[in-house]
């Protein structure tokens, strides 16, 4: 099962890193369209959903990693038990809104397919098809949080070293 998880948020990161290329490629393309007196129309929503994409698809990645920004003044007073109890608190907290971020966004993109809902911009794109990633994001979200509270209940659950995410400064 740990390979699997591993390969689910592993993968997830893989198609952001392609979504930030695709990004790349369509602000290149907006910049040559200009400086060569052309026009490209939609490029500019285009890297907005690419950039959406790439940001939520790499939201469980980042978090298995130990990357996101938390706030643990309090929890550096706690030790022991409390400690533990605090952790899986905060977990359980997390999990239940990452849970409902997900049903929603999963909600949001389907009523867009439904409702046949486009972008108001020239491109003219059916919305359900950039929320999709945010959909997808939002569930593998989801499933990594779930991820660490069990991992915080079996007592399992590795802590990035202090100062590990102070290493990119």
């Amino acid at each position: 099962m740990r390979r699997l998880l591993n390969f689910l948020y592993d993968s997830a990161a893989a198609l952001a890193a392609l979504f930030m290329v695709g990004l790349l490629g369509m602000v290149l393309l907006s910049i040559a369209s200009r400086q060569l007196h052309f026009h490209v129309p939609g490029t500019d929503a285009y890297a907005g959903y690419l950039m959406a994409a790439a940001g939520f698809l790499a939201l469980a990645h980042t978090l298995k990693r130990g990357e996101h920004i938390r706030v643990t003044l309090l929890l550096n007073f706690l030790k022991g038990g409390a400690k533990k109890a605090f952790e899986i608190w905060a977990l359980a907290i997390a999990t239940l809104l990452a849970l409902l971020f997900a049903v929603y966004s999963s909600k949001l993109a389907w009523q867009s397919h439904e409702f046949h809902d486009i972008s108001t911009g020239s491109d003219a794109t059916p919305l359900w098809i950039p929320q999709i990633a945010m959909a997808v994001g939002t569930v593998i979200l989801a499933i990594a949080f779930v991820d660490e509270l069990v991992l915080e209940m079996m007592g399992q659950r590795v802590d990035a070293p202090t100062g590990e995410a102070l290493r990119n400064e």
